[in-house]
C-alpha cells in the first residue's frame, strides 16, 4: 500500500487569496511603496521642505584684496576728524589718482563689514567717482563689475544695501556710463531679482529703514529704474530679461 504524503499545513501569511489572486492587505501595500503609516492618522503634522537659503548670508572666503593693500599701506589716505565727523583725507589730488589701478580695488573693499575698512572702501569710491570724469570712470567699467558681483553675493543685507547706493552713484557720474553697464545686468542682476520683493512690513509702526535708505527692495526698485533711465533703448529689455516682474518707469 501506498504510503500517503502527509504535509504541515503552511504558516498563515499576510495574504488573502481571492479568485485565486493574492492580495496584501492594505496596510502592508502602502508600508511596501514607502508610504507613512503615521501620515493617515489624525493630528499628523507634516513638516515641508527646508529653506533654500538664496538670502541667506555669504561669509567672506579670506581677506578682500582691499584689506590687504590697505594693511600694507599702499593707498594714499588716512583717517580725518574733524566736527561733522571722519573722512578720508586724500594725500593727492583724487583726479590725479590712476582709476584703473585704484578704483577696482576700492570696490572690491565693499564687501567689508568691518571698521575701518569698510568705512575707507565705501568714501574711497564715493570721491572717486565724484571727482573723476568719464575719461576715467568709463575705460574701468570691466574691471570693476567682479567686484560688484561679489559683493551683492555676499547677501549681506548692509553691503547690498551699500552697493546698490554705488551702483546708483556710478550710474549717474557720467553719460555713458549707464550704457556700458548693460552688457554686464547678466552679471549684476540675479541678486537683485532675488531680493527685489524683500521689503519691510511695518505694519502701524513706522519704517525707520526709509529714513536711513536700507530697505533693500526700495533701492532696488531705484536703482532699476536709473539703469532704465541712463541704460540708453536697449536697457529696458535686458532688465526685463533678467527681471521678468519689473515694469517701466519711464513714461512713453
Amino acid at each position: 500500500m501506498a504510503q500517503m504524503d502527509v504535509r504541515k499545513p503552511a504558516a498563515p501569511s499576510s495574504l488573502s487569496v481571492s479568485g485565486g489572486v493574492a492580495i496584501k492587505t492594505k496596510m502592508e501595500a502602502r508600508s511596501a511603496e514607502g508610504f507613512s503609516i503615521k501620515s493617515t492618522m489624525k493630528n499628523t503634522v507634516v513638516e515641508g521642505p527646508p529653506e533654500c537659503g538664496a538670502t541667506r548670508v555669504r561669509p567672506l572666503e579670506g581677506p578682500t584684496g582691499f584689506r590687504k593693500f590697505y594693511e600694507r599701506g599702499d593707498f594714499p589716505i588716512a583717517l580725518e576728524h574733524d566736527t561733522k565727523g571722519s573722512k578720508i583725507a586724500w594725500k593727492v589730488s583724487v583726479n590725479q589718482l590712476d582709476y584703473h589701478h585704484y578704483l577696482p580695488l576700492f570696490f572690491d573693499g565693499l564687501r567689508e563689514t568691518e571698521h575701518p575698512y569698510e568705512f575707507f572702501a565705501r568714501q574711497g569710491v564715493h570721491d572717486m567717482l565724484e571727482h573723476g570724469t568719464q575719461d576715467q570712470i568709463l575705460p574701468v567699467i570691466p574691471q570693476i563689475i567682479i567686484p560688484i558681483k561679489a559683493a551683492l553675493n555676499t547677501r549681506h543685507p548692509e553691503v547690498v544695501c551699500t552697493t546698490l547706493k554705488i551702483l546708483q552713484r556710478l550710474v549717474t557720474s557720467a553719460e555713458m556710463i549707464g550704457e556700458a553697464l548693460v552688457p554686464y545686468y547678466r552679471q549684476i542682476l540675479p541678486i537683485l531679482n532675488i531680493f527685489k520683493n524683500k521689503n519691510l512690513n511695518s505694519g502701524d509702526k513706522i519704517d525707520y529703514s526709509q529714513q536711513k535708505r536700507i530697505n533693500i527692495g526700495d533701492l532696488i526698485q531705484e536703482t532699476l529704474g536709473l539703469f532704465e533711465q541712463h541704460g540708453g533703448p536697449d536697457a529696458f529689455i535686458n532688465i526685463k530679461y533678467m527681471i521678468p516682474t519689473y515694469e517701466s518707469c519711464v513714461l512713453n
